[in-house]
């Protein structure tokens, strides 16, 4: 017992896990990062990194044959030839799909924090009083100012370029130097801002490095972020959180370690440690700990809630109030929007800039739409075309090659972000019928999209498509790709944090109401999902969270 003791514990080593091990680390805790899959260590483990287009049999592009293997993962838009790695296999790593939910993952050391699409934007303070003011889901327990430092905190070390735009709905942060928008999207960002000066256009915010910075970096454009970035350009935990939790030589990572459950002791009322799944052998060790932190993700950390059943949590870790599980959410991405522009054909951008542009939240902001509550935010683009608009054109021949050789027009494209409602009928249940490979019971996902999320679709294919045409795009194509939840990678909620502790499981540090010594600082955290990208939101949550348990163990509290 002694040699599998530590003083903390980190359940997933991923975004919020990585951060977790960094702050207990640097505060003098001997901490234990629990991590489901394979090792993956920086540069080391980025096998195709430095390859070119040629170096792979098909070019980079996906196979008939990995899409029928892999019909979940293959959906997501980094899933290819180049990356495949880094996600998991869908027939090792089955759930049920009660309705439709396509469930991302990618099980190693660093979690999906080397797939993210590294868009870093601020909640704004409307954002923590939406469910209190609309009646919508619990009040948050926090308030923007509550976390306002902590945003500084994270956005300094982790190096997040962007501009200072003063925008309510996305505050300013410590910001690097901010990447430019093309001449394309200047034209787009005046075009829009004239017609309606309500509604703006911003670089994207991004956790990308434009200058050195900590010794990382900066980015070199190539745009190939999801092989894993050799020059630390981006933030991921095997890059930058890892490393500092590892320099203070007080980290034990345990790759291969697939946690079973939490250990309740009734008598303290304390969770004492964990229970532990080797991933090769299948053995079941256990570990030791002052404190908790579950970071596996938003549906793994759930599933270990749940699945830490004793007597006197017979619903799973802290679920007196019955809400674990429910209340799942994911950003609503159905809406696409792209047109031609024949203009600025002597402009052209250097480089593969791994960022795009944004609209912020403009919508319910100074008036109140009659169909619909919260809001939504565009992510966009401008590109020129290329030799590849050859595909499927007739032609061949010297002269065939010189046409499309020749930059085609411009292209402006637009992509909804909408906020999603807490419901209590959006749940995950355990189902102890249907085990994975290692034993553990599957999760049944039964998740749907609202009349609120398809009202606002509405609005989200009226606004994208008058945008494009007062740019005086052409050939202007605004469409729903009906796609169910999940696809925005961006699950939320089933451990929600409130104020009462019979409506939710986490107070405001992100600590089980009822378990003191276990803390929750993932997604499943989330009371609501704003229409801002949300990592470094959770990043925050952890970073404070982290604090203040380190200073409550120090007082004997926990």
């Amino acid at each position: 017992m002694k040699k599998h003791t530590y003083d903390a514990i980190v359940i997933g080593s991923g975004m919020s896990g990585g951060w977790a091990a960094k702050e207990l680390c640097e505060k003098g805790l001997r901490t234990l990062v629990l991590e489901r899959g394979r090792d993956v260590r920086h540069i080391l483990d980025y096998p195709t990194a430095l390859l070119n287009p040629w170096d792979f049999p098909h070019r980079g592009r996906q196979t008939r044959a990995e899409k029928q293997d892999d019909p979940v993962q293959s959906i997501c838009y980094a899933y290819n030839e180049t990356t495949k790695h880094f996600f998991v296999r869908d027939a090792e790593h089955p759930y049920q799909q009660v309705k439709p939910f396509d469930w991302i993952r990618g099980y190693q050391v660093g979690g999906k924090s080397l797939l993210w699409a590294r868009q870093t934007y601020r909640w704004a303070a409307f954002d923590f009083e939406s469910n209190l003011k609309d009646g919508h889901g619990a009040d948050w327990p926090i308030r923007y100012e509550d976390l306002a430092p902590w945003y500084s905190y994270v956005e300094k070390f982790a190096g997040i370029s962007g501009n200072k735009d003063g925008l309510p709905q996305i505050p300013d942060g410590e910001f690097l130097p901010p990447m430019e928008l093309n001449a394309g999207e200047q034209y787009l960002k005046k075009s829009i801002e004239t017609r309606w000066p309500e509604r703006k256009m911003v670089i994207g915010r991004c956790a990308h490095l434009t200058v050195k910075h900590n010794d990382r970096g900066p980015c070199q454009y190539r745009s190939l972020c999801e092989r894993g970035c050799p020059f630390s350009a981006y933030f991921s935990s095997n890059s930058v959180t890892l490393p500092a939790a590892a320099r203070t030589k007080k980290l034990t990572l345990r790759a291969d370690s697939i946690v079973h459950s939490i250990i309740f002791d009734e008598k303290k009322n304390r969770a004492t440690g964990v229970r532990v799944i080797d991933a090769g052998t299948k053995e079941m060790v256990e570990y030791y700990a002052k404190i908790i932190f579950v970071n596996a993700g938003t549906l793994n950390s759930t599933l270990i809630l749940l699945n830490s059943t004793s007597n006197r949590f017979p619903k799973g870790l802290g679920n007196d109030s019955g809400v674990l599980g429910h209340y799942l959410m994911d950003h609503n991405y159905r809406v696409r929007a792209n047109g031609r522009f024949e203009g600025l054909g002597d402009r052209y951008y250097l480089g593969r800039r791994p960022t795009g542009c944004y609209v912020p939240r403009f919508r319910n902001l100074w008036d109140q739409h009659p169909d619909f509550v919260r809001g939504y935010a565009f992510g966009g683009r401008a590109t020129r075309e290329g030799w590849t608009r050859g595909y499927g054109q007739d032609g061949f021949g010297a002269a065939f090659k010189d046409q499309i050789s020749v930059p085609g027009d411009w292209n402006l494209s637009l992509h909804g972000m909408g906020e999603c409602l807490p419901r209590f009928e959006n749940q995950v249940r355990l189902n102890t019928e249907k085990r994975d490979p290692w034993g553990m019971p599957t999760l049944d996902i039964d998740c749907a999209w609202g009349p609120n999320e398809d009202a606002m679709v509405k609005d989200m294919l009226q606004t994208a498509g008058e945008m494009l045409e007062a740019a005086g795009c052409k050939s202007i194509q605004v469409y729903d790709s009906h796609e169910p939840p999940g696809r925005g990678i961006h699950e939320m909620g089933t451990a929600r944090m409130g104020r009462d502790a019979q409506t939710s499981m986490l107070n405001a540090w992100n600590q089980l109401h009822t378990v003191p010594n276990v803390f929750v600082t993932d997604g499943s955290g989330m009371g609501s999902t704003a229409c801002q990208n949300p990592s470094i939101t959770y990043l925050a949550l952890t970073a404070r969270a982290c604090d203040y348990a380190v200073k409550e163990l120090k007082k004997k509290n926990l």
